[in-house]
């Protein structure tokens, strides 16, 4: 019995089927391409309606490149909207949610047999008890040298605009020893970047009611080797101060911050349902990069949310000049049912807001270009993760480099490189986005 995973989503949505993976290959199931598969299985995204689309079209896709073959939907497209893609969606066999990833087997094995059905069991088990029993059998579809670990699931932090909490439930976390020991597994296998990553890594152990980052970090450092820990997603609501002095004293924790502050306008923020204003985003900003000089901080804004005004983006844009962001994703609001932003009266225009969009990406080209200048000159440690094809040249990252969405280093080498290995790089230019590196020899 051969399968094929075709994922969507967030990286969240990539351990998923990284765990699907790891309990269909306990039962037997072959891993292979979708011409030799014998069931295709969609991981959704259900967060924004392009996402939906997008999950949608590729079921699509497969049935009509594949009439005979079994379906599987999967993923939080699938959770959110069970019983309604049942009716609706024939092309895929089986709806199949994230609540009980454990039994993804079951599904594609009814998949096989011609069962129709929809599988999203709100009471099932919580994903994070799904990857401890996957472990360590996990197969990893990050580049070479990376991955990611999953240190919570859910979220409490019920933005007005998110999905979300509707999708994966409430604030979940792993326990520390569990993930400590995923920790150890992975770099046993050779991983050289273990990316913490959670819906908010800044409330992990709050639903047992206390921030418990700091202690999670604290015994991460007992491990020994040579490698990177990048924390993503941290809600600026919850960042957890602390971890700075335990950065500051190991430097294989990475001074990159992915912080979502999604917006700059007092008013805007306030009906996002969050709890701060740029007056204090700004000063955790300050307190960072005091503490630890070279900090990159990653961040999203939100545009066209409802009500956002012309005044309101006069306040990002001033926020956007005085944050000095290296990195910024930016998104157009999408309304979700049964969020408490999808009544909100005074929508903004889809034109608007994408041309506000384009307003602030065009200003932040600038500011990232003159963010990477500072590290002109400078060596550094860069993961190795491709080579460009007939060229002497290698693609990878710097610490300022999160996967997949920031620039990448630009490596000319002569010489052999090996794929998720550290080498020791000089920047001697800035190409755009992107980072040009001579190795030191």
């Amino acid at each position: 019995m051969n399968y094929f995973i075709d994922p969507f989503g967030c990286v969240k949505n990539q351990v998923d089927a990284e765990t699907m993976m790891a309990f269909l290959n306990k039962e037997g199931w072959v891993s292979t391409d979708a011409e030799q598969a014998d069931v295709i299985i969609v991981n959704s995204c259900g967060f924004i309606e392009s996402a939906k689309r997008e999950s949608i079209n590729a079921v699509m896709a497969w049935r009509a490149a594949y009439p005979h073959k079994k379906i599987v939907l999967a993923g939080c497209l699938s959770q959110r909207y069970a019983t309604e893609l049942e009716e609706s969606l024939a092309e895929a066999t089986v709806i199949f949610g994230d609540k009980d990833i454990s039994n993804i087997g079951g599904a594609a094995a009814a998949a096989l047999s011609g069962e129709r059905y929809a599988h999203s069991d709100a009471t099932g088990a919580c994903s994070v008890d799904d990857i401890e029993n996957a472990l360590p059998e996990r197969p990893l579809l990050s580049l070479p040298g990376s991955a990611y670990v999953k240190i919570s699931e859910g979220c409490d932090n019920h933005c007005a605009f998110c999905s979300i909490p509707l999708i994966r439930g409430g604030l979940r976390s792993r326990t520390i020893t569990a993930i400590v020991g995923e920790c150890t597994a992975l770099l046993k296998r050779g991983v050289k970047e273990l990316c913490l990553i959670g819906q908010d890594i800044g409330s992990f152990g709050m639903d047992r009611g206390g921030q418990e980052l700091p202690d999670l970090l604290a015994s991460i450092s007992t491990l020994p080797g040579d490698f990177w820990v990048r924390l993503l997603y941290i809600h600026p609501n919850h960042f957890p101060t602390r971890i700075l002095d335990l950065m500051q004293n190991d430097k294989r924790f990475l001074s990159y911050f992915d912080l979502p502050f999604q917006h700059g306008a007092a008013a805007v923020l306030k009906r996002m349902n969050r709890q701060q204003n740029a007056k204090d985003y700004l000063a955790l900003l300050d307190r960072i990069r005091a503490a630890l000089p070279d900090a990159v901080i990653r961040s999203t804004f939100l545009l066209g949310f409802p009500g956002e005004t012309e005044k309101d983006m006069d306040e990002l844009f001033d926020f956007q000049e005085k944050s000095s962001l290296d990195w910024l994703g930016c998104f157009t609001y999408s309304r979700e049912e049964n969020t408490p932003a999808y009544s909100m009266k005074n929508r903004v225009p889809k034109r608007i807001a994408l041309a506000r969009k384009q307003q602030v990406e065009e200003k932040q080209a600038a500011i990232t270009k003159q963010r990477m200048e500072r590290f002109i000159g400078r060596a550094f440690d860069v993961l190795v993760e491709e080579k460009i094809q007939g060229e002497a040249l290698y693609l990878g990252r710097l610490f300022c480099h999160a996967p997949e969405v920031d620039g990448s280093a630009v490596i000319s080498s002569d010489a052999v490189l090996e794929m998720g290995s550290f080498i020791r790089g000089k920047v001697f230019v800035r190409a755009g986005f992107d980072l040009e590196i001579a190795p030191l020899r």
